[in-house]
Order: C-alpha cells, then structure tokens, then sequence
C-alpha cells in the first residue's frame, strides 16, 4: 500500500453549483484550487480517491530548480517563491525546507553535461555551481567513495509529499473551498458548445470551467471527450527507512541511487534511473510521439506486462455518464513496488554510506508517474471545448513545481494576467507541427 498520508475531511454535501471545478486532489489540484478560493472563486475540488493518494504522496519530496528543463525554469522559480512561503500561506505543516539539491558526476560526460546546464541556468541567477574535491565531500560526509564533480544547487529545498497537498488542501477548504472525496467526475455535460457542468457520481455540478489535474488518469478522461492526449505512465518504486544518524542532508541524484533526508531523520531512497513501463493500448497508440524518448532513454526503461497492462487493455474509453466509470471500479492507483529496484537502490545507498548497513526499510511503496513525450507538462486549454484546462504530465516533476503550476492552471482557467508564460506547455505542440524536443539528460 502506499505511504501515509494526512487526512482532509471531505465536505458531505454536492453543491448544485460552482464558478470552477478541479478534477484532481493531487498536489496540482488543490494548489489550483487555493489559488481560486483565495482570489474570490467559488471552487469546488472532485476526488475519486482521497487527498494526495497518488503521486503526489508517493513521489521523492524534493522542490528543486536542478536539472530543469529550461522552459520549466521560469515556473519552478515562481513555484519555489511560493513553497518558502507555503507553511505562512496556508498556515499548516508542509515540511518544507532548504537543504540544497546535487547531482553527482562520475566522469567527464556528466561534467560537460553539467557545464551546459549551468550555462542555461545562468540567467536564472538560483546560485547553482560545480562543486569538486573538499566541498563535494563536504555535502556527501562518510561517503565511501569519491566523485568526479557535482551540481549544486544550495536554495533548493524538499517538502513532506505525505503532509503537503493535504495542508494546501485544508487552507483551500479555509478560504471556501468545498472538496469532495470519493466523488468522481465521470465526465463534463456541454451547452453552447462549451462546459456547462460536471456530472459526478454523486450528481451534477453546473460550472463554466473546469481544471482537470487527474494525474495518470488524464488521457483516459479526455478520450471520453473525443480529446486525443499523448500521455503514458510509468512504474516508480520507493522506500523509506528508520532514522539515520550523521546521514548526508541534501537531496542527491547519482544513476544508481536518488536519496531525500526526511523530517524524521529516516531517508527515502530510491534508484537514480530504471522504470517500469507498462505495456498497454496508448503503448501503441502515442508511438510516434515517444518514439524519440524511448531511443534516447532505452537504457533506462523496463517494459513489462503487468497488472495495469491488462487493466487498461479492459478498461472503456468512453461511458455513458449515468453508468459506473473506470474512476470508480478503480479509486487509487496503488501498485506494488520493484522490489529489485528498490533493494538495487539500498544496496547502492549501503556501498556509499556504511551507517545505512543496518537500518530498518519502513515502508516501500510503488507510484505511477504519468509522463508527455518530451516530459514538459501540459498546462493548457485542450482540444475544442471552452472552459477546460488541463494540468497534468508533469512527468516525475510535479510535486516541485505543483504550487506553481497550479497557479498558473487557475490563472489559465480564469482568463487572469499569467504569473510565466503557458505557451512551452501548451498541448498542441504535439500536432501544430512543432518538433519534438526532450528534456536535458541531468
């Protein structure tokens, strides 16, 4: 099962009516849906599941500018604004903290890599810099290896994914937000050719706008609206362990092996690259957009037939909206973790740092990372429906930029002044022609 999570009391009663609905409790969702209540919105946010119950609980914790793609740059910098001030914003317990964040360099290619990274970043002006000799060792202490360099981005930070969409959550819900758990959308009823209502399995909701942040469920729900979105998923297997003493404080990134220090002085770990992809009907389907990302990451993914494969191959892509839909026959996506991953992973962790040798592994908990063909999210109006954004994709990057990036959903939504610009993230750029442009190895 997956990892615990706080909980939000859900509001008992389906309003008849909102200015905004939110599909998606996630991280992305309930920043949206602060963003709206704050600002005057009536906003009411649909969860089949509860607060938090996919990625946005199940991810590593961190919130960093490290690595980014440049056209995330601009949104993480805003998000990151708001995450320094996040616990004051919503007056709640996110565990966000600046700890820094490194990706480790074994030789000479990672550190030309690195060079042109920094290069990109350097207009950026978030202090990132190459570390080598003593000071590289100085953020790996007891580290029994030594590395070739490192980039080293000192103001980025990590949060509690467990505590954080559900204290956004409950600030939503201070300023007017209604929330709705085990309430799924089933679909989105027309009028004029635009949005006119949700229709949920508890009832209808008329609306003028909605702001669909469904995660790995996001391209099923817009095929039920004749909206062809290219999105697969893949498998990420996690684990925490007991508390650690004199263990390594930044968050770093090396192949083998990714670690986070938690609040509570245990570590969650995980292996640097090396997913599990499932093989399932959009496998086929968005080929041609992730043929470029299957070459150039082949290495590193690992298709499989697994239970999701054979789920989807069951699963209807579109439904009458007074029957049962597949948001409700399944409520969460909670796959079982690789565990030969995992243990790869603790077992690189127990190599480099001899004090993990003993250490008791908590919990280990599989997440699937819904992913675009260049792992750029979608923040976007979509297809040929007015009052529908969609806000997902976000590729294994979401939860840094969640606060940001549901900002910039809302603002989307609501015909408001753009805090960045949405044009990188727009969903037409798989079918205006442009070319397909992956993002940076780091």
């Amino acid at each position: 099962m997956g990892p615990y999570v706080d909980s939000v009391t859900s509001d008992e009663l389906v309003p008849a009516a909102a200015s905004v609905v939110v599909v998606g409790g996630g991280i992305i969702g309930v920043s949206a849906a602060l963003t709206l209540a704050s600002r005057g919105i009536d906003v009411v946010v649909c969860e089949k599941g509860y607060i938090a119950c996919e990625q946005s609980s199940r991810n590593w914790g961190w919130c960093r500018q490290a690595g980014r793609d440049e056209r995330e740059m601009p949104l993480i910098l805003d998000s990151l604004r708001l995450w320094r001030d996040m616990d004051r914003l919503t007056g709640g317990d996110t565990g966000f903290r600046t700890c820094g964040v490194m990706y480790v360099g074994e030789n000479e290619d990672d550190e030309r890599r690195f060079d042109a990274w920094l290069e990109m970043a350097r207009p950026y002006d978030i202090g990132a810099r190459m570390v080598r000799g003593s000071e590289l060792e100085a953020l790996m202490p007891g580290a029994m290896r030594r590395y070739r360099c490192g980039l080293h981005v000192p103001s980025d930070g990590c949060a509690e994914p467990q505590k954080a969409a559900p204290a956004i959550a409950h600030a939503a819900q201070r300023h007017g937000t209604r929330i709705l758990a085990h309430c799924a959308v089933r679909g989105i009823e027309r009028a004029a050719g635009r949005v006119s209502a949700v229709i949920t399995e508890r009832g209808r909701i008329a609306c003028d706008t909605v702001i669909l942040a469904g995660g790995a469920w996001t391209s099923l729900f817009c095929a039920s609206l004749g909206i062809r979105l290219p999105q697969l998923k893949v498998l990420s297997s996690v684990m925490r362990t007991a508390p650690v003493s004199g263990g390594p404080d930044t968050c770093t990134y090396m192949t083998d092996l990714g670690y986070r220090k938690r609040r509570d002085g245990g570590y969650t770990i995980a292996r640097g690259s090396g997913y599990v992809v499932p093989l399932v009907p959009d496998s086929l389907r968005f080929l041609r957009e992730f043929l470029p990302t299957v070459r150039k990451e082949a290495a590193s993914l690992k298709p499989r037939l697994n239970a999701q494969s054979l789920r989807e191959w069951r699963t209807p892509r579109s439904w009458r909206l007074d029957r049962i839909s597949p948001f409700e026959t399944t409520r969460v996506l909670d796959p079982a973790p690789n565990e030969t991953l995992n243990r790869e992973a603790l077992d690189a962790m127990i190599r480099l740092y001899l004090q993990f040798r003993d250490v008791p592994i908590v919990q280990q908990w599989g997440g699937y990372i819904d992913v675009t063909p260049d792992a750029v999210p979608y923040i976007s109006r979509v297809g040929d429906l007015p009052g529908l954004t969609v806000a997902a994709g976000f590729s294994g990057h979401g939860f840094g930029i969640g606060p940001g990036a549901g900002q910039l959903a809302a603002e989307l939504a609501t015909d408001r002044m753009l805090s960045v610009d949405a044009t990188p993230f727009r969903a037409s750029r798989f079918s205006d022609g442009s070319p397909i442009v992956i993002g940076p190895e780091i």
